[in-house]
């Protein structure tokens, strides 16, 4: 039987372009348009908008109202509530901006989220405590990546968001500086 003919005995456009001596060069060029089609559209998304749900433990990256991708996340060991000061292993709620990016993170690659503002400052300043700081989205600890399977089914950073290593990666590919950050319960 021959590889290129389908069940229905046709044979389809890019197994016509693709059987030996029947492409043309019209063909050829047709598909390579629509795969650089395909790749250039899918650069053109720019997400300007992370929303993250703690109390879903979830991610999403917006283009408008597109929903680009979503994670799974773990968050600090006492998620529910805004961050009060540091130490407390809240995780921030608010609107904040994505600033800046760290590789010489102790997990692996990281972004930071512009918390503490001038309102958690003053607040933080008014119960006499220091408001924390260091909030970032991040990896897995370096060297234990190889645990992400498990360690993304627990609360297990000190306030941060955490991914996977390959999702951080994707993240930061899809996730440019000055990007602003959502973090509701």
């Amino acid at each position: 039987m021959d590889p290129y003919v389908t069940a229905s005995g046709h044979l389809s456009g890019f197994q016509a372009a693709c059987r030996p001596g029947t492409g043309s060069r019209s063909a050829w060029l047709g598909y390579i348009l629509v795969m650089l089609g395909f790749f250039s559209c899918s650069a053109a998304l720019a997400v300007d908008v992370v929303k993250v749900d703690k109390s879903e433990r979830r991610m999403y990256l917006y283009d408008g109202a597109t929903l680009v991708r979503q994670f799974d996340i773990a968050l600090g060991g006492q998620p529910q509530g805004h961050k009060q000061q540091e130490g407390d292993q809240k995780t921030p709620e608010g609107r904040y901006v994505l600033d800046a990016i760290n590789e010489q993170s102790s997990y692996y690659r990281s972004m930071h989220v512009s918390y503490p503002n001038a309102n958690d400052t003053a607040q933080a300043k008014a119960r006499g405590v220091s408001p924390g700081g260091m909030i970032m989205v991040h990896g897995q600890r370096n060297g234990t990546g190889w645990l992400a399977g498990l360690t993304q089914h627990f609360d297990w950073t000190d306030g941060c968001i955490a991914l996977r290593n390959d999702e951080m990666d994707e993240f930061l590919r899809l996730v440019k500086v000055g990007t602003p950050i959502e973090i509701q319960w």
